[in-house]
């Protein structure tokens, strides 16, 4: 029996899941979220104990890794339409900057205007399901970033995204110029010393 795969997954007050046909849909204060889980997996929702179960249909390999698999992304959809995921990113330069125009996000973050043309350098669509928030637009030095957030209640959708826009331009170690998430740690380099004078 799976570890993860055993354990009930509790539906708090405010949370309705419902599985019928092979699909576990999970409606919530932040939103819907549907999944079509795998064959090799049976869920069922006790009303009476306020959970859902997570069984396996066989003992085989495959079967036994998506017991937990289902039940961790079940855990996952009950959490996100409850409370909702985010990921904040810091970044980092001087001018660097960021901005939101409807569902566009631009960014700007030290390549060449050239790059793009005029106007911002990087234009990334935020998906559905999806919302980002500009904390502060412009970064001010290497210790003054700029800030965004990004929330919804799709764990995987706000983690692709983020990933995605801290891809544009990962921080770099002498000058910790860059994208990063907010808990992420920069091992910083020191940069060649000038040869003496003999």
């Amino acid at each position: 029996m799976s570890r993860v795969g055993k354990i009930p997954v509790t539906i708090p007050s405010g949370v309705t899941v419902k599985v019928a046909s092979g699909e576990v849909s999970v409606s919530g204060p932040q939103g819907n979220l549907s999944w079509r889980f795998p064959a090799t997996a049976e869920v069922a929702v006790d009303d009476a104990a306020k959970c859902v179960r997570v069984t396996r249909t066989g003992d085989f390999k495959q079967a036994r890794a998506n017991h937990g698999l289902t039940r961790a992304l079940i855990a996952n959809m009950v959490k996100g339409t409850l409370d909702g995921f985010q990921k904040r990113l810091l970044i980092f330069g001087t001018g660097y900057n960021c901005k939101l125009q409807g569902r566009t996000l631009h960014l700007n973050v030290g390549f060449s205007g050239r790059r793009r043309g005029l106007g911002s350098q990087f234009e990334l669509q935020v998906p559905d399901g999806v919302e980002v928030v500009v904390e502060k637009d412009s970064a001010r030095g290497d210790t003054d970033p700029a800030s965004l957030l990004i929330k919804g209640p799709d764990r995987q959708k706000v983690g692709q995204f983020a990933a995605e826009i801290r891809a544009i331009r990962k921080t770099e170690p002498y000058k910790g110029k860059g994208i990063r998430y907010d808990d992420e740690v920069v091992i910083r380099k020191q940069g060649k010393a000038l040869a003496g004078s003999g």
